[in-house]
């Protein structure tokens, strides 16, 4: 595949703010997005990773964008979605945000702390472009119901859906096991595998289907 080809990848997880020095976040290491970003890049084509707050850190010479908030993220895809021919959201972004950031470090000595939360927008839903659109779906129950739905919502080609809560599976892990569904509803089960495999075979439909 030739290098003029662009994929845009997001990665890792979204930190939103509490206060100066606390934030709400999630477990996601960035992992399998940064195998997919290199499985692109030995294929040739021209990768951008966006990618979150991570210890992981992907191949030299990948061109990495870096986001910290939902809102971050927000901002870079509207600059770079526009030139690619496939859009594949692996991060993990937080549904909710506090409604307020403190002005300041929230002392300890406080007796109780309610924090109000509220959604954050929508990403997926709302990019719009001609090009392949891949998402996940990290669920802890009714897998494929919750997965399909998400697929249908956010106008997905294909959905990675993954049972978190299984041995070897999810988040900080270095193996997934996860069900490929197709817009036109096939399914494919993969066995537990590297996540570097499980990126394989993504890539493998992403090109099946480019």
């Amino acid at each position: 595949m030739s290098e003029h080809r662009h994929m845009l990848i997001t990665a890792g997880p979204t930190h939103e703010r509490i206060d100066d020095v606390r934030y709400l976040a999630n477990r996601s290491s960035g992992r399998m997005g940064i195998a997919l970003s290199e499985a692109a890049c030995r294929a040739g084509w021209r990768v951008t990773l966006l990618l979150g707050p991570v210890a992981a850190d992907p191949a030299p010479g990948l061109c990495v964008e870096r986001f910290e908030s939902t809102a971050d993220l927000e901002r870079l895809l509207g600059l770079q979605f526009s030139a690619c021919d496939v859009l594949i959201m692996a991060a993990a972004v937080a549904d909710f945000k506090p409604k307020v950031m403190a002005k300041s470090k929230i002392k300890k000595a406080m007796l109780a702390l309610n924090l109000e939360l509220e959604r954050t927008q929508d990403i997926v839903s709302e990019v719009d472009g001609n090009f392949i659109r891949v998402g996940f779906a990290a669920e802890s129950e009714n897998l494929l119901a919750n997965a399909r739905k998400k697929m249908a919502e956010k106008v997905l080609d294909l959905i990675v859906a993954n049972d978190v809560t299984a041995p070897g599976c999810g988040f900080g892990s270095d193996t997934n096991k996860v069900t490929l569904i197709s817009r036109d509803g096939e399914e494919t089960d993969l066995p537990l595998m590297p996540k570097r495999e499980v990126a394989d075979k993504i890539w493998d439909w992403v090109i099946a289907n480019e």
